[in-house]
């Protein structure tokens, strides 16, 4: 835990200096220079500081960049949905959440609940499967192609009778998914459940999140839900607009 503490302090020291040397590093962490010299080595090696060779001085590296941007997208995507949320919450009555991706899950950063929503689950900060939910059908459809083949060559758990398993049956629905341009879960995560989502992209056109809105299957008919994904689609495109993407 010490090791961890200095190098988030060497990173903390870089981010107020601008750049600084091993021996300015060692001197304000109250360590030796070939301590210091180690924790840089190793922050180096994994793209988090770089060094200018002519003059020896440490810097923050890229990789801090790309930490920092996935922070913000998420940060900006959760404060800028939230009246988008709200909105599409109270017109359509149900319940409304956009997810981003969490490793090999959907994660939901942000809920608002319609007047009609009868079930008090939260699924603020729940992590869900990609395969069996409309946000992470979303995500893993806009998945690098080696990644996005290497989640349907898995072998996914089966949580109803409807989840959508194997290879080639994922494959299918993802390509309906690119099709229609939203994704649709009825009753494969949970019996009584169904969902609809859409993506949402910032300002270079990759997909950020997924914004979705469900409710129990009696209301979520067939007939409803294309109604439901047609608003939601709509949705999506608008926090995307927010994001700075141009639809």
């Amino acid at each position: 835990m010490q090791s961890v503490d200095r190098a988030i302090s060497v990173l903390e020291s870089l981010a107020r200096r601008g750049e600084a040397g091993v021996t300015e590093i060692a001197d304000e962490l109250g360590v030796h220079k070939s301590t210091a010299f180690r924790l840089l080595g190793v922050l180096e090696n994994r793209g988090l500081v770089g060094q200018a060779k002519d003059r020896g001085k440490y810097y923050l590296g890229a990789a801090m960049l790309r930490l920092a941007g996935a922070a913000a997208a998420r940060l900006d995507i959760s404060q800028e949905g939230g009246p988008v949320c709200r909105e599409l919450a109270d017109e359509l009555g149900e319940t409304v959440n956009i997810a981003v991706l969490d490793d090999d899950a959907a994660v939901n950063i942000m809920q608002a609940r319609g007047a009609a929503s009868v079930t008090a689950q939260n699924w603020l900060g729940r992590r869900t499967p990609l395969h069996a939910t409309s946000s992470g059908k979303v995500l893993l459809a806009h998945l690098p192609p080696t990644l996005r083949e290497g989640m349907a060559a898995r072998s996914l758990a089966r949580f109803t009778p409807h989840t959508i398993v194997g290879t080639a049956a994922i494959r299918g629905e993802l390509e309906a998914v690119d099709r229609r341009g939203y994704a649709v879960a009825v009753e494969e995560l949970e019996i009584g459940l169904a969902a609809v989502a859409a993506p949402v992209r910032s300002h270079d056109g990759k997909v950020i999140g997924a914004l979705s809105v469900s409710g129990p299957v009696y209301r979520m008919t067939e007939e409803r839900l294309a109604v439901v994904a047609e608003h939601t689609a709509a949705a999506a495109a608008e926090l995307s607009r927010r994001m700075g993407y141009a639809c």
